[in-house]
């Protein structure tokens, strides 16, 4: 089993490295102030999981620069245990206005960036 895990996790990356998007165009200034917003998010993630690089790909596609946190370290691990509550993969930590907030979801991290940044 372990075995076929890792085969799956291989393939989801290398077709996520051949059919990767291309990123959002912007102008330089409304990039820099994107940037400065999103410095408040971080994305706890696994490397192979698919629905982490659904997240990954969307941030990609909306050309946004999210610190990702591997949950498999022991610092991140237990920061998302304490924070979000759960070990689950890929959790959107974002600090707005003095909050702290953890999703969980791909589709509804994907369906807030969207939202927050097209």
């Amino acid at each position: 089993m372990k075995i076929i895990r890792w085969l799956l996790g291989r393939l989801i990356l290398a077709g996520n490295f051949v059919f990767s998007p291309k990123g959002v165009k912007r102008d330089p200034a409304l990039q820099d102030q994107i940037d400065q917003q999103t410095q408040n998010l971080s994305l706890y993630q696994y490397e192979a999981c698919p629905f982490c690089v659904k997240v990954r790909r969307s941030m990609k596609r909306l050309s946004l620069n999210v610190a990702l946190k591997d949950a498999k370290t022991a610092p991140h691990q237990q920061d998302l245990v304490n924070g979000g509550g759960a070990l689950k993969v890929p959790c959107l930590r974002i600090e707005k206005d003095g909050k702290t907030t953890w999703m969980y979801e791909s589709s509804d991290i994907v369906s807030y960036l969207e939202q927050e940044y097209s």
